[in-house]
């Protein structure tokens, strides 16, 4: 075989498991854990009774003849397309049998053909019916080989209790792959909507003063050598009406960019738990925070999700908020790792935006008793705005915060 033929034989496919795997961001490795059970082939001799059994020179033979074939048919099950797997599955079964009368560790290959079956895409009918038809060619191959009875049921037994579970995976997963599609719907239409909105409303802001511009211009320019005090004056008008839209236009973009505590609560939900984390919220009581405030702390929100999300290894996680006529709380916990740093993972930055807010943050990280932090911000009076408090940052917190 030349390289270039190697190569192309150990490319997945675009519908391969290798390549689910790897749009998932796992390891292309992953699914090589399952060959820890070919371990059987090995053990198989163990307990085995004749003159014949164990450790024999044929039994080296065969195994060291068969199991490279056999992790070759593995090999290629995870690097084929779906609706062709099922073939290599197959292929490793013909192993299993023509070996069975020689080789009780064949059998280990056939349990491996039988789960495999079902990592192809065709209907559950037909693998449901493929698996019949292999057990059926091993009940009758065993009782020709002289296998006894008991062994041969207890195998089918333990084939169908695999199967089961692999089936059950199987229909999880794609379940599993579903949400995703319909998380990532639901963005898009996000998105969509909110451009929808945003073209509306720049259309209502700036289609009339646009026009009233318009029409001005014309009329200066008609005025210009017949009256040039007037025009000079509807120039003027112009240039205060183009002033107070450019102000309408930026307040409305400055709106558009900044974030509320209750979207970030549903990007926190969808990210936490499309990861496998469980994840808890109140509703928000934010009518008497300062939009700005309001900003910032759904910045520090979305800051400390993602240390969750990409550090804590937790299984849980919650969000609570309080207030009472002086200060308005926030506390992030999660029952992750632990240990969090007071300057790491994007502590300072959560930090510096609460302190511009003249308000605190406290962390309460014990090791392998997860991470709580505690954000409390005065509701009026106290706090500086938040480009005030931001103009001593550092540059790279000055830049996070205008991009947000």
């Amino acid at each position: 075989m030349t390289p270039a033929f190697l190569a192309r034989w150990f490319t997945p496919a675009p519908d391969s498991g290798v390549a689910d795997d790897l749009r998932r961001g796992k390891s292309p490795w992953a699914d090589s854990v399952h060959l820890l059970w070919s371990a059987w082939i090995f053990v198989t001799p163990l307990f085995e009774r004749g003159t014949n059994s164990g450790y024999t020179r044929t039994w080296l033979l065969l195994t060291f003849t068969s199991y490279p074939v056999f992790l070759l048919l593995f090999a290629r099950l995870q690097l084929a397309p779906r609706r062709t797997a099922y073939r290599y599955a197959w292929a490793m079964a013909a192993l299993s049998f023509g070996l069975l009368h020689w080789y009780t560790s064949s059998l280990t290959y056939f349990v491996y053909a039988c789960v495999m079956v079902n990592l192809s895409s065709q209907p559950l009918r037909a693998r449901l019916l493929q698996l019949a038809l292999l057990n059926a060619l091993l009940l009758a191959l065993g009782t020709w080989a002289g296998y006894p009875v008991a062994i041969l049921l207890i195998m089918l037994f333990m084939v169908l209790v695999i199967s089961a579970i692999t089936l059950v995976e199987r229909v999880y997963h794609e379940k599993d792959a579903a949400l995703r599609l319909s998380q990532d719907e639901v963005r898009r239409l996000a998105v969509l909507a909110e451009r929808e909105r945003i073209g509306r409303d720049l259309h209502d802001l700036l289609g009339h003063t646009l026009s009233l511009v318009t029409l001005k211009s014309e009329l200066a320019r008609k005025l210009a050598l017949a009256d040039p005090p007037r025009a000079q004056r509807e120039m003027e008008e112009v240039e205060r009406v183009s002033r107070h839209a450019l102000a309408e236009v930026r307040a409305a973009v400055t709106g558009m960019r900044r974030s509320d505590l209750a979207a970030e609560l549903v990007s926190a939900r969808l990210m936490l738990e499309a990861s496998g984390i469980a994840f808890e919220a109140d509703a928000p009581a934010t009518c008497e925070l300062r939009p700005d405030a309001e900003a910032s702390l759904a910045l520090v929100l979305r800051e400390a999700v993602t240390n969750i999300h990409r550090h804590a290894r937790a299984t849980a996680a919650r969000v609570d908020f309080s207030s009472n006529p002086e200060s308005f709380h926030m506390r992030i916990s999660d029952n992750g790792r632990g240990g969090l740093a007071a300057h790491g993972n994007g502590i300072s930055g959560m930090r510096e935006r609460v302190r511009a807010l003249g308000g605190t943050l406290a962390i309460d990280s014990p090791a392998r008793r997860g991470t709580t932090l505690d954000i409390a911000v005065p509701l009026r009076g106290s706090a500086r705005p938040v480009a005030e408090g931001m103009r001593g940052a550092s540059p790279l917190l000055a830049g996070q915060e205008g991009a947000a």
